[in-house]
């Protein structure tokens, strides 16, 4: 690491130009070649995906995706010549638009139903070529603005479906903007260097800028969800600008100590840059456990997720180092610069709240650890009532023209009109034709059930479908009942000797599909997850105890975190003041999802916390010490790191995404849940409690096992020297009389000294 940081440094022009080539370059080429996001969540082998593609085979014209038109008289009926004339020019002209199909309105043969039994509300179903992500915007922008020229006096047009969704959404970036804007001002009332608060912002914005278009040409090469660019970029940002910070403040730390520009960029890289490297790693490791759910929709997200992450983290490591050497001693603010040249090097023992703070914890850890289980276990309390479904159009804010054509559907039709289940079976002869007259009379009789529509066979006759709309909304648990219910008891009587093998398909059903494949394999992939995690930390740490107590908050902080989204997102508690809409289920690829990035994100504040602790205790054996001066010298790097990251996850519930939204606050809610009560309070309490066992490691276990560095302490020891003792006893240029040198290596020989007793103390606490 530190041969790297030197060839960065000293060839900091190049190291520049390569970056800002690599983010030009990949940039380019994302946009000539467009973007293939996907939004198809179903699930290969599920009930829902063989109805699906059945259906898609039998009728090749219901394979693409449909809008709907939504319109509404306040006075008067939607049958009135003046309103049925605006509305048929209207939905002619979106008939004539490319990539349009076929528009089936309420005033022809085929528009039977259409037409609420007020008639003041009706609809038509606008249909597409292929899927909505394949639409050409400029159609999709069409339809809204054909739409919204149709409305006048009491008369009200609304649009529903995912192609018109997209034109609703708020432009531009100004999440990011927001979240940036935030991070560069707590970095500037951290450092008082404008240079300085600026270096993170930048690093961070070259590496997520370039993983995103990455991300773009990635999801030609697989499947990559239209979330996945967001996520990302919120990912990204959060720990990019974090691990900057951290690398920041070791630099700055070595410039107050008298080193020299390059020697303070190599050592903060040769030192806290290995902790960023092992942190970046934990949350790709997390991250990438997803790809053992099988899931083409999920392993998208792993892999862009993780390509952000590793470009975040080479950008700490390359590009960060070469910027420090670029602006000198500014990275100092210009009292540090003034003090320094006046006094010299000066001691920086841990003081002010943070020293009080670690001494606090030393004299209460029973105290502070119970407060702190009490908070998580209330923040973790609404994840018991965690309820996977479908989020739909229902839930968006009261504003939105997608939200009020839900709305008007639903008053005028019921709400099952809006996610209808599609029931698909192959058809052998007479007898199942037979059948399936017979079972539109079992349909009708089923509880749950609003209206069944007849049967529809293809030209060959060999397949055939039929519409059920539920009495309840497609997200309504009853409507998850009505399927359970259709394929466990209605179709397998319906279809007793018969060939007959219905399937089950819609919104809801797919959703339920998708989250019970997701619930079946979520055991397997959170114990991968956390092995891994415990089995890096045995690794680093050569202790049992650190793993496990990781582990579990880890799993506290995920916890917790999800309480906090079902508090917002299911119970609704400020949702509408949040502009996020309706209370509503939460979707079901969130868990895993979530899993990954919290793990990952968990584990870095650990990393940065214990790795100091297990430097000190290397150095002393004292466990009580090693704790008090990690907390002091690292907790308030860590709270200035959590508060930037929660403000830009919190940044990201300006995006008008609900799915982002969500990320959004459950990934700020873990941060200060792990920042400000796990690793400041509960893990360090625990720490005093459990005393010198926090790092025994039976000797035949740590024989065997491989020795990795997170921040060895003799990298510590150089970096941390006063001057550079091998330099010919000069510090930047200028020559140490002989009683400093004589001081320093007295310093040095003393560190020695305290390790050699160390590792005689751990030696013989081993053989106990």
């Amino acid at each position: 690491m530190a041969a790297l940081a030197r060839w960065c440094v000293q060839r900091r022009l190049v190291t520049v130009l390569l970056w800002l080539l690599a983010l030009a370059g990949v940039t380019a080429a994302a946009a000539a070649t467009g973007s293939a996001y996907s939004d198809d969540y179903k699930v290969p082998g599920t009930e829902s995906g063989r109805a699906s593609q059945l259906l898609a085979s039998g009728f090749p014209g219901l394979g693409g995706d449909s809008d709907t038109v939504v319109w509404h008289t306040t006075t008067g009926s939607v049958r009135a010549a003046d309103v049925e004339q605006t509305m048929t020019r209207a939905l002619e002209r979106i008939g004539d638009l490319p990539g349009v199909t076929a528009v089936t309105g309420p005033y022809g043969a085929e528009g039977a139903g259409r037409i609420s039994a007020d008639g003041h509300t009706a609809y038509a179903t606008v249909a597409f070529a292929g899927e909505e992500k394949d639409l050409p915007e400029p159609t999709a922008r069409s339809v809204a603005d054909i739409a919204e020229a149709a409305e006048g006096d009491g008369l009200q047009v609304e649009l529903g479906g995912g192609a018109v969704a997209g034109t609703g959404k708020p432009g531009g970036h100004l999440a990011e903007a927001v979240g940036v804007a935030v991070a560069a001002l707590v970095l500037f009332l951290a450092f008082g260097s404008l240079a300085a608060s600026l270096l993170p912002i930048a690093t961070a914005l070259v590496g997520v800028g370039t993983a995103y278009a990455g991300i773009t040409l990635l999801g030609h090469a697989m499947t990559v969800a239209d979330f996945a660019p967001m996520l990302g970029l919120l990912i990204g940002l959060g720990v990019g600008i974090d691990y900057a910070l951290f690398i920041v403040t070791r630099h700055r730390r070595g410039l107050k100590r008298g080193l020299s520009v390059t020697e303070a960029a190599t050592g903060a890289v040769a030192t806290t840059g290995r902790a960023v490297v092992f942190a970046g790693a934990t949350v790709c490791i997390a991250l990438l456990g997803m790809l053992i759910l099988r899931l083409d929709f999920l392993n998208g997200v792993a892999v862009a997720a993780s390509l952000t992450v590793v470009l975040t983290v080479a950008a700490s490591v390359t590009l960060l180092p070469a910027l420090l050497a670029w602006i000198g001693p500014r990275a100092l603010s210009r009292r540090e610069r003034r003090r320094l040249a006046e006094h010299g090097p000066q001691p920086e023992p841990p003081t002010g709240f943070a020293a009080r703070w670690a001494a606090f914890v030393e004299r209460r850890p029973k105290l502070l650890a119970a407060v702190a289980l009490v908070v998580v276990t209330l923040l973790a309390l609404p994840t018991l009532g965690l309820r996977l479904g479908t989020s739909d159009q229902g839930n968006d804010p009261q504003g939105t023209t997608t939200r009020q054509a839900y709305d008007l559907l639903a008053d005028g039709f019921g709400p099952g009109v809006n996610g209808p289940l599609t029931l698909v079976t192959e058809v052998g002869g007479a007898q199942d034709r037979l059948a399936l007259d017979n079972l539109d009379t079992a349909l009708r009789a089923t509880e749950g059930v609003a209206a069944v529509t007849p049967v529809t066979f293809d030209a060959g006759g060999g397949t055939a479908y039929l519409t059920v709309v539920p009495d309840s909304a497609p997200q309504s648990e009853r409507t998850s009942g009505l399927v359970d219910r259709l394929r466990t008891e209605v179709l397998p009587r319906a279809e007793a000797g018969t060939s007959l093998d219905v399937q089950v398909g819609g919104v809801t059903a797919g959703y339920d599909d998708f989250a019970g494949v997701i619930v079946g394999k979520l055991p397997l992939f959170v114990g991968v997850v956390v092995a891994l995690g415990c089995l890096l930390l045995l690794l680093a740490f050569r202790s049992l105890a650190i793993p496990l107590k990781a582990a579990a908050m880890n799993v506290a902080a995920v916890a917790g975190s999800f309480g906090v989204v079902v508090a917002v997102f299911q119970w609704g508690w400020g949702s509408d003041l949040l502009g996020l809409g309706s209370a509503g289920p939460i979707e079901p690829f969130l868990p895993v999802i979530m899993v990954s990035v919290l793990f990952g994100l968990s584990m870095d504040y650990q990393v940065f916390l214990v790795s100091r602790m297990y430097e000190e205790w290397l150095e002393t054996g004292d466990n009580r010490r090693a704790v008090r001066v990690g907390l002091a010298e690292t907790s308030r790097v860590i709270n200035s790191a959590a508060f930037i990251m929660i403000s830009v996850f919190l940044a990201f519930v300006l995006s008008g995404d609900r799915v982002i939204a969500m990320f959004g606050i459950a990934l700020a809610a873990a941060v200060a849940l792990d920042a400000f009560v796990l690793r400041t309070l509960l893990v360090p309490a625990l720490m005093h409690l459990l005393g010198s066992a926090n790092w025994w490691l039976p000797r035949r276990l740590d024989a065997r096992l491989p020795r990795i560095s997170i921040e060895p302490p003799e990298c510590r020891a150089a970096q941390e020297r006063p001057a550079a003792v091998a330099d010919a006893g000069t510090v930047d240029g200028d020559a140490m009389d002989g009683d400093a040198l004589d001081a320093e290596m007295a310093d040095v020989l003393a560190a020695e000294e305290r390790r050699e007793r160390a590792a005689r103390a751990r030696a013989a606490h081993s053989d106990r």
